[in-house]
């Protein structure tokens, strides 16, 4: 080989290799390597409390790496969007049934994800399902299923939490004599601008809205106050779109989705479309509980239990509407609810009867799951939430 063959060889097996390390270096800048997660659980002779993992971003590998007890079922979970505090709800209920739930603040250190329990407050009713925090982290929302309502509780400077600011109680019924009987608040969340709170009741068959002012922590009925779903639907949990346009429940006892467009001026929800969360139809024992919208927009996520599954939709961008993509076994038994990490990349489904969370990598383009082989073993998984200390929490 010539001299100059040698050198020309040489510099493009440099330029070469170059180009490796400035991918690789790309690929490592583009996120976070690896993102804390909390799991929500039943406490039992099996559960401690609140479990906490790490991701590996590249892989999907979670690590366990603690675990905080002293809340008795800290089954649905909410994290701060300062990312210095988390809470829980406390799902429980008086001896009649009634009685009064609680919400448990949490300081958390983004370092080493250790949670500090800072104070506890009534939920305003029993069996509190459903935490969230408002957009400018002054008040965290929360719906009680036993008790049929809905509270907001401010939030202190140190991330202590007062006593509620607002507390509503639900009334009415709907068809279904075993489950409709009396109001079951599933679920509240805050549109993207921050301005109403939406609470999904599987007793009454509505969503009901509210006028939120987060600066007084205060909830007051809209104009016209709520939506309905089909009677003995059974609406439970529910998701806003990223642009704010449109909204979707996913209905409890018939498995389905409703897909809403939704005035972001007014706060009214209009029906666009119902549609089945199953391949098949409905058998007995099968029941929907988690929906969320990926982040990119492009797709909605539902889990059945009985089915054992993940229904995976896409949804148009100009309507709103859903189609069916597909189902995605979860791999264990009755997926409660699961998580969406803030990048897009994985879906974790929490299999409450199984004892297990298992992590699927989302395909960008078609939104299907695909498992990633890693499992944790989490007893009696609930509620999965995410913390990217680069970014913000979800």
């Amino acid at each position: 080989m010539s001299i100059v063959k040698l050198c020309l060889s040489v510099s493009l097996g440099l330029l070469a290799c170059l180009a490796v390390i400035s991918t690789t270096r790309g690929l490592a800048d583009d996120g976070p390597r690896e993102m804390l997660v909390y799991v929500g659980t039943y406490t039992s002779a099996k559960s401690e409390g609140i479990y906490m993992y790490r991701l590996n971003m590249s892989t999907g590998e979670l690590t366990r790496a603690g675990v905080t007890s002293g809340v008795k079922n800290p089954s649905f979970l909410a994290i701060h969007p300062s990312r210095k505090f988390l809470y829980a709800v406390s799902e429980v209920a008086g001896p009649d049934g009634k009685g009064t739930g609680g919400v448990t603040a949490f300081a958390l250190d983004a370092a080493s994800g250790k949670l500090t329990m800072l104070n506890a407050q009534p939920s305003q009713g029993a069996g509190p399902c459903h935490v969230v925090v408002d957009k400018t982290g002054k008040s965290v929302l929360v719906a009680n299923y036993g008790g049929g309502s809905v509270a907001a509780l401010p939030v202190k400077d140190d991330g202590r939490l007062g006593e509620a600011t607002a507390a509503i109680q639900h009334k009415g019924s709907s068809v279904d004599a075993n489950r409709q009987k009396q109001p079951h608040a599933h679920s509240i969340n805050v549109d993207p601008a921050n301005r109403f709170a939406v609470a999904a009741d599987l007793g009454l068959d509505k969503v009901l809205v509210y006028r939120f002012d987060a600066a007084k922590g205060s909830l007051e009925p809209n104009d016209p106050p709520a939506a309905s779903v089909a009677p003995g639907s059974g609406p439970r949990h529910f998701a806003f779109h990223p642009t704010g346009k449109f909204a979707y429940v996913i209905n409890e006892m018939l498995c389905t989705v409703t897909a809403f467009a939704f005035d972001a001026d007014k706060g009214v929800l209009k029906e666009l479309q119902t549609i089945t969360t199953l391949p098949h139809e409905l058998k007995p024992g099968y029941s929907t509980a988690e929906v969320q919208v990926h982040p990119s927009g492009k797709f909605l996520y539902g889990s059945n239990r009985g089915h054992h599954s993940i229904a995976i939709f896409a949804i148009d961008e100009k309507t709103g509407k859903l189609s069916a993509v597909g189902h995605e076994p979860t791999g264990g038994k009755t997926p409660r609810n699961f998580g969406i990490d803030p990048t897009g990349t994985f879906l974790l489904a929490a299999n409450q009867d199984s004892d297990t969370v298992v992590v699927f990598r989302i395909d960008p383009q078609t939104g299907k799951l695909k498992a990633t082989g890693a499992t944790a073993e989490v007893p009696t998984p609930v509620c999965v939430k995410f913390l990217d200390r680069s970014a913000g929490a979800r």
